[in-house]
């Protein structure tokens, strides 16, 4: 008796996926779709938000991050993670890559400005 040249197969993978099935399929994805991804620099900031307070809306002693201009913002916290550390945000930054201070600096500038942010 020789051996057979073709490998087994169990007999749940011989049945091809049949239009019912892919319908089936099709619907049970079309009810419940992924959920939507947060928008770019909103899980970047969330560090932020320990001293800023959520959302970026300020907190005793701390100065409110929310709805300031984005390139100045930008341009501020790139410059803190090129000085010499001066406190613990400089430490903190420093594990942002430009491209990620830029999402930052973008998202925070579409969070609601407070009367306390607008002291400069």
């Amino acid at each position: 008796m020789q051996p057979s040249s073709k490998p087994h197969v169990p007999s749940t993978l011989k049945r091809a996926a049949t239009p019912r099935t892919i319908l089936a399929l099709s619907a049970v994805c079309a009810c419940n779709p992924l959920p939507a991804a947060p928008p770019a620099g909103q899980l970047l900031s969330s560090q932020c938000f320990q001293c800023h307070g959520t959302n970026g809306q300020p907190v005793s002693g701390f100065e409110g991050i929310g709805g300031e201009n984005a390139n100045e913002m930008y341009k501020e916290l790139l410059e803190m993670s090129l000085r010499k550390p001066e406190g613990i945000m400089d430490l903190q930054i420093r594990a942002y890559t430009p491209a990620q201070l830029r999402l930052i600096a973008n998202y925070l500038s579409t969070l609601p400005k407070t009367s306390e942010s607008d002291d400069d």
